[in-house]
Parts: structure tokens; C-alpha cells; sequence
């Protein structure tokens, strides 16, 4: 590793590990903080996956050009599953995911990588509570226990109506909207609530596009929706949030409540994976330097929830690491 790089790294590091017995930070809303600009830095980097980790690569991608002006940075939103499929295929340095990347050889992803040769690291890059929410105009949904949400959403579920949920609830028709089954979402949402991944009814309007989900709920009075924080936190002033009850009363998803796992089950982590072949590229080491670094800024920026200081330190020393097995 360059010499100026590893103590930029190692200063960053220290602070942190300083910082770290004060506990968790905040993380929703803010500006990202500018790159660094580095001399004559071209190239290209592709990022894929996640829609719930799309805003964190977007804010970090767009405060990284605004340095760095000649380096391309693109960023997809094909969900979880088929950022995985590129990302083994070799088709992009880096891939967003709302979960881990599944080992099991039955489920591919892992054992595609190996196959083709992707050696990867993951990085812990934020926090999210994914949010369960209603129309505008329900004044009645609260807070749902677990068990209710399994009622609704369990496969070959009959529940078209509200009350079926709860015989206080009004007579009105329940209308569905969730990710489609390429989503980490998907998977972390049906294996949390339904007790198996990928176990959900099928008749939902389902969708990749997260704005598509706010849309379908927004316009349904009878609507209920789950996606990441922050596209709760872009459209609360059109949306409800509904508190979860997972055994030790309701709970509101919030920067506190996750970092501190009060709101169970459906705290969760993201991840982005790099391709250790990428970190030859000065281009792919600045930037993933510049978004662990500004870790707490950038996810202000995402409105998703920020790393605990603890969390970053263990990002910044598996950079480290991975920087100086790649030789950069």
C-alpha cells in the first residue's frame, strides 16, 4: 500500500476507535461531506443490487464526482438477487445488498462467484429498520403485532380485508404492496415475519422500484407496504409508518431504536460486496475509501441509518485489509 494512503487509514481508524465508547451516532438527513479531489483520477466504477442501498451508492457516487469529475460511477437497482448475478457474472465491481450473500451451493450466488473467480470482501456500509406502512388516511393500524403481520402475509393467506386483521379494524379492503422476490427485502422480510425466506402469499402488486411501493400505497386507503427506511423517511408526509410489536410492545423504526436492536425483528444491515480484483483500480480504492471514511454523512444524505462508531471501525480495518492483500 501506498504509504500517504495506509496513514490516512490508520488516522481514521484511531479516531474512531476514540470515538467508539460513546456508542451509536446519528444517521438520517444531512449532506454528505465532499471528496477529496485526486489529481488526474479517471476511470469507471459499476455498482448493482440493492434499491434500499441504491440512495447510499448514489450520494456517495455524486459527492465523489464532484471532486473527482472524470471518474464514471454507475449505479443500478436490479435488487439483491440480480446484483448478485451480475456481480458473480463479473459484470460490476460492486454489488449493493440488503442481506448477505447466500452460501447455501443450492442457492448459486456464492458458489457463482467461486466458480468464475470473483474473490470479494463485504463491508458492513449501513443500517436500516425496514418499515412497515399504510395509507395517509388509516387511523387504525397503529401498531401490528408479528403474528398479525404473518396472518397477512403468509402464504396461501385469505386475508382481503382489514377486519379479518383485527375485528376492531373497519371494514376496508387490505390492498398489498411489497418487493418482488429479487429483493433482499423480500428475503429478509418473509424469513423475520413468516419464518422461512421467500415464504409470502403472491397475490401483492409486487415491485423492484421502491417508489412504485410508496405510489401503491399512497393511492390505496385500504393500502399496506414494507421497503427500507429511507424511502419511508423521503415520503412521511405522504405515507404512515406502523409501529411493530415483536414481543416487547410497539415499537417506531428510528436511528436509535435500530442501532440498538430495540426494533425487532426488522432491524437489519446492508452491505455492499467489492470485487478484491477492483481494489487494483485507483479509482474503486478512493472511492470506497471516501464512503467508509464519510460513512455517517453519506447515510444522512441516504436518509438511511448510520454505522455505531464500533461498526465503522470494523469497516475501516477490513478496507485496510483489503487495500493491502490487493497490493494498492
Amino acid at each position: 500500500m501506498r504509504a500517504p494512503r495506509r496513514s490516512l487509514l490508520a488516522v481514521g481508524l484511531l479516531l474512531v476507535l476514540v470515538a467508539a465508547g460513546c456508542g451509536g451516532r446519528s444517521g438520517s438527513g444531512g449532506t454528505a461531506a465532499p471528496a477529496a479531489s485526486t489529481t488526474g483520477l479517471t476511470g469507471k466504477i459499476e455498482i448493482d443490487g440493492s434499491s434500499t442501498v441504491a440512495p447510499l451508492a448514489q450520494a456517495a457516487a455524486e459527492a465523489f464526482r464532484g471532486s473527482n469529475p472524470k471518474v464514471d460511477i454507475t449505479v443500478g437497482v436490479s435488487g439483491t438477487g440480480g446484483g448478485f448475478e451480475r456481480f458473480c457474472a463479473g459484470e460490476t465491481d460492486i454489488s449493493d445488498a440488503s442481506r448477505e450473500i447466500k452460501t447455501d451451493p443450492a442457492d448459486k450466488e456464492a458458489t457463482v462467484c467461486e466458480q468464475n473467480g470473483i474473490a470479494h470482501t463485504e463491508f458492513l456500509v449501513a443500517n436500516d429498520g425496514l418499515s412497515v406502512v399504510v395509507n395517509k388516511d388509516n387511523d387504525w393500524a397503529t401498531c401490528l403485532r408479528v403474528d398479525q403481520l404473518k396472518k397477512i402475509w403468509e402464504p396461501k393467506s385469505n386475508v382481503t380485508n382489514w377486519n379479518q386483521v383485527d375485528p376492531s379494524f373497519p371494514d376496508e379492503p387490505l390492498k398489498l404492496f411489497g418487493p418482488g422476490t429479487d429483493s433482499g427485502t423480500f428475503d429478509f422480510f418473509t424469513k423475520e415475519i413468516n419464518g422461512e425466506e421467500g415464504a409470502s402469499r403472491s397475490d401483492y402488486t409486487a415491485s423492484e422500484n421502491d417508489n412504485t411501493l410508496v405510489q401503491g400505497v399512497k393511492g390505496e386507503k385500504g393500502g399496506l407496504g414494507y421497503f427500507g427506511y429511507s424511502y419511508y423517511e423521503q415520503n412521511k408526509d405522504e405515507l404512515n409508518i406502523v409501529q411493530v410489536d415483536g414481543g416487547n410492545g410497539c415499537v417506531t423504526p428510528s436511528v436509535e431504536t435500530v442501532q440498538s436492536g430495540d426494533y425487532a425483528p426488522l432491524s437489519r444491515p446492508l452491505f455492499m460486496y467489492v470485487k478484491n480484483d477492483s481494489f487494483t483500480r485507483p479509482e474503486v480504492e478512493e472511492f470506497m475509501k471516501y464512503l467508509i471514511e464519510n460513512e455517517a454523512s453519506v447515510a444522512g444524505t441516504a436518509q438511511l441509518i448510520s454505522l455505531t462508531t464500533e461498526q465503522e471501525a470494523t469497516a475501516m480495518s477490513e478496507l485496510e485489509q483489503a487495500l493491502q492483500a490487493a497490493g494498492a
